[in-house]
């Protein structure tokens, strides 16, 4: 065969030839000698109308292809350019798919040509690309694009980012050619020959990579050497923030039209002056205000002048990445002196380059999102410094394959070790200690602060930001949490001695092992461990279901919830849980006595006590967690809980303990200990007081600093907050009435802003009652409608589907209420279904409410109100992102304006114009309005 592959595209009128979808148009674009030397196009007659899904997408309608011929007139053309070649396509099944089915029904013979996936070789080649689509691998690799889901065009950007693949294909070392060729026959590219040549050329090449090395087999990127350097800083604070806020300024120089935010430098200072006087401070930022800049500017100045390390931490990895991209180089721009920042994550988001180089060689019955997973991290390899595997994109079960070679698997590393210079998440900690600035999230930061400081280099001053839910995770990390699907991962990834498992290679590699291990013991013990497991969580998932056939009203977030206290269930089926849980709490500590002798051997290699110490731990994290949660004496100050995915597996159950009330915890053992931490985020007060979130935190009242720092936005001009008035009552029983009224509301909002509309629920129930609704009544040629829950991806992909399409409708709930930003035209209103009261029977308000009632206190005023006034103000924030945005704020409950408690909500916003009305008198007012 010659070097010959033919590129083809194919726009069709829907996305499977099985259900009589046929082709529309074809584009094909040949490459011989790594230049495209010809190109094919046509039309073709599906014999059935467009979908308009189809004609919007790609522009073809029925009278571009009514005069085109059909398929059968240009099969033997088509077929004849593929005569000697490879068949590439972005997503080859698809194309190819489409093209044999009409070849079949035609009479012709279907293609059998070896093929390359574009999708799949970017996936392995780009690992770090933002995206695997056509148009963002496009724009990554800046190919020009400029008709998407047109056949020719997009045949055209295929071939070319294939010829950028081969390129890079050809750039990758000896030992990563190699380890792919392996896993080459698991993959859906035919890519033996391209492997085998580059692997041929490397054999006889003389000429050595400087940026690479070897360790293990396996190429990775050498690392630079950082020098470091005595950094001094000769200005008064005041001078340092004159240099870059002002006229003239760096920010002036740096940023392209940039307009001074009186805020922005107000901000700055109370962060400054809080670590001057060693206080404690409160900051609410509103949206606009550039509060990452005014923090992270004084803490760099704090950190290098007084040559101390300061901690960031962040909630979201996404708010991480945008610090150490997007921020952290602009400020190196702003600032006069240099700095070093360094990101620590937890041990579980970095490879370990032993337990990769394991896998490789012993797994061989990978599924193929393993060996696709694999093949990405090879590559990847031979370009990471961090090791950090948020750096990339796996397919999904393969996040459950690099836990199994994640640090987290390694133990305590020898420092005599090789392996120890060569753990990138040692050299993370290395970075950290080192660093100026140490960022860092809040789960790393609270599971620091609940193993009394040992995981993360020592700090005095810190800045916490979207403060909002540092109480929440605190309480996660001094709480505990136990899964059917954990449980058994653990025990799996030991594994019985008869299979190919860690254990039964264990024991076929050291044979002398089994002079003291009881093979057919442990045998027996881990069955028995492994189905008490299932009938424990089975057993608990029965139970879940039958209290709700007592109790309607159990808390449902899409799974239902059940908070138990042992004390109190006493029923017999109860105690056949608490006998069970402990039954497996014994076999399970059968299993570490059985493996403990042979951490005491003499001959055993460190490395291997290192694993087999890990997994002793591990099995011992389930036990402490089963007698924390049902073996242990009960105690007020915690709540427990179970929940479980009613329409799910069987064992589908998730327990839950967490404290009752962090504050305490956190006054004691977090802000009594350090200097000065910095709470900011958009959303801390109510009613513009910080009262309740410094109670909620207990952060000691003497000690605290209070800052709000004002929106430049201009509210009044951009936003409408419209609440119709005539909605059905929902507290009478008339839940379907309600959610009928706020389908019309949606869809008669949709006419006037055209979709771009951002739909918040309080519960997924009412979610899917509406989109259900919406799906019967709602013209889907015309909108786009895409649900949280239902609609298939997850959040951000959700998100980047709602912005591709025009006209779109997203309904969302829980996460979307914060974190979701869509600046510019693609948001045109906000609809807020129901003021985001927490439900009174979800476990942990229904806990926290007795405890404060014990106090002597207001569940609804100090708990419940101050919840839904911040949640609110973080759905009212998904509206405004930038000085050009405008749009309405739709709120259908009418509580706001009725009730005693809606001015909180009300106050607690931008001032903004209301308007309480008839739903027709608003529909009227928005359309005049827009």
């Amino acid at each position: 065969m010659n070097s010959k592959y033919v590129v083809i595209d194919l726009e069709t009128t829907g996305h499977s030839p099985a259900n009589s979808d046929k082709i529309i148009e074809a584009g094909i674009v040949v490459i011989e000698g790594d230049s495209i030397t010809e190109e094919f196009s046509t039309f073709l007659n599906p014999n059935m109308a467009i979908p308009s899904f189809i004609t919007n997408l790609t522009g073809i309608t029925d009278d571009d292809v009514r005069h085109a011929p059909i398929f059968h007139d240009k099969a033997l053309e088509i077929t004849a350019l593929f005569e000697n070649s490879y068949l590439i396509a972005h997503n080859v099944a698809f194309d190819l798919g489409f093209l044999n089915e009409e070849l079949a029904l035609h009479g012709f013979s279907q293609l059998n040509n070896p093929v390359i996936d574009t999708v799949e070789l970017a996936r392995i080649l780009y690992p770090h690309a933002p995206g695997f689509k056509l148009g963002q691998l496009a724009n990554f690799l800046q190919i020009e694009h400029n008709a998407p889901h047109r056949a020719l065009t997009d045949a055209r950007v295929t071939a070319e980012l294939f010829l950028k693949l081969k390129e890079k294909l050809q750039t990758l070392p000896f030992e990563t050619i190699t380890h792919l060729l392996t896993l080459e026959k698991g993959l859906q590219s035919d890519l033996y020959r391209q492997l085998q040549e580059q692997k041929q050329k490397l054999l006889f090449s003389t000429q050595e990579v400087d940026t690479i090395e070897t360790f293990r087999g396996l190429a990775i990127k050498k690392q630079a050497q950082k020098k470091q350097e005595t950094i001094h800083v000769d200005t008064s604070f005041g001078h340092y923030l004159d240099a870059i806020y002002e006229a003239n300024g760096s920010m002036q120089k740096h940023m392209d039209h940039y307009e001074k935010r009186s805020g922005q430098r107000e901000m700055s200072e109370t962060v400054y002056d809080a670590f001057q006087s060693q206080n404690h401070a409160l900051v609410e930022a509103e949206t606009g205000t550039g509060k990452t800049l005014a923090y992270l500017l004084p803490a760099i100045y704090e950190a290098v002048s007084k040559r101390k390390r300061i901690l960031v931490s962040t909630y979201t990895t996404q708010l991480q990445s945008q610090l150490l991209d997007d921020e952290i180089p602009l400020i190196r721009r702003l600032v006069p002196f240099p700095f070093r920042v360094a990101l620590l994550k937890g041990r579980q988001h970095y490879i370990s380059l032993e337990k990769f180089e394991r896998a490789l060689a012993y797994e061989q019955d990978d599924n193929y999102d393993i060996i696709l997973t694999k093949a990405m991290i090879l590559v990847w390899l031979t370009e990471t410094e961090t090791g950090d595997i948020d750096e990339i994109q796996l397919p999904s079960s393969g996040y459950l394959f690099f836990k199994q070679v994640s640090s987290d698997m390694e133990g305590a590393l020898d420092p005599s070790s090789p392996d120890f210079f060569r753990s990138y998440y040692l050299r993370a900690r290395k970075s950290a200690q080192q660093a100026d600035i140490l960022i860092t999230n809040h789960a790393l930061l609270c599971t620091d602060m609940a193993n009394d400081y040992q995981l993360l280099p020592t700090y005095e001053k810190a800045v916490i930001d979207e403060a909002h839910h540092f109480e929440e995770t605190a309480a996660k990390h001094f709480g505990a949490a136990l899964d059917y699907v954990c449980s058994q991962n653990i025990l799996n990834q030991v594994g019985i001695t008869s299979e190919n498992s860690w254990l039964g290679r264990l024991l076929a590699d050291n044979p002398e092992f089994l002079e003291v291990f009881r093979a057919e013991k442990w045998n027996a013990m881990f069955t028995n461990a492994k189905q008490e497991t299932d009938d424990l969580f089975r057993m608990l998932f029965q139970y879940v279901l039958e209290q709700r056939q007592k109790d309607k009203s159990l808390s449902d977030i899409g799974r239902l919830q059940y908070r138990f206290d042992g004390e109190k269930e006493g029923s017999r089926q109860w105690n056949t849980v608490i006998e069970m849980a402990a039954r497996l709490t014994y076999y399970i500590r059968d299993l570490i006595h059985l493996l403990s002798p042979l951490t005491q051997l003499k001959t055993i290699e460190a490395d291997l006590e290192e694993e087999l110490n890990k997994h002793i731990e591990d099995l011992q994290s389930i036990i402490n967690r089963l007698e924390r949660l049902f073996l242990t004496k009960e105690s007020s100050q915690e709540v427990k809980w179970i929940e479980i995915e009613a329409h799910g597996a069987k064992n589908a159950v998730y327990l839950y303990c967490e404290p009752v009330a962090m504050a305490p915890l956190l006054q004691d053992g977090f802000f009594q200990q350090k200097e000065s931490i910095i709470l900011t985020s958009a959303t801390l007060t109510m009613r513009n007081s910080f009262t309740f979130m410094q109670n909620r935190l207990g952060l000691p009242g003497e000690k605290v600093m209070t800052a709000k720092i004002k929106s430049p936005f201009s509210y009044e001009n951009q936003v409408q907050l419209m609440v119709p008035d005539d909605f059905p009552d929902i507290k009478y029983g008339r839940l379907d009435d309600f959610v009928e009224a706020v389908s019309e509301a949606i869809i008669s909002m949709a006419h006037i802003t055209d979709g771009r509309m951002l739909v918040l629920f309080t519960s997924y129930d009412m979610l899917k009652k509406a989109y259900y609704l919406l799906k019967e009544t709602i013209d889907v040629n015309q909108y786009m409608l895409i649900a949280q829950g239902i609609s298939s991806g997850s959040r951000s992909r959700l998100k980047k589907n709602f912005q591709t399409f025009d006209n779109s409708i997203l309904l969302g709930t829980s996460s979307f209420w914060e974190g979701v930003d869509i600046p510019g035209e693609d948001l045109s209103c906000v609809m807020i279904a129901r003021l985001p009261f927490q439900p009174p029977n979800h476990p942990v308000y229904e806990a926290k409410s007795n405890y404060l009632q014990e106090t002597g206190k207001n569940p609804f005023i100090e708990l419940a109100l101050p919840d839904a006034v911040i949640r609110f103000k973080q759905g009212f924030g998904r509206l405004i992102r930038s000085a050009k945005d405008r749009g309405i704020v739709f709120v259908c409950d009418n509580r706001i304006k009725k009730a005693r408690y809606g001015n909180y909500f009300l106050d607690s916003i931008p001032g903004v114009p209301v308007t309480f009305d008839s739903t027709q008198a608003i529909l009227e007012k928005a359309e005049e309005w827009f």
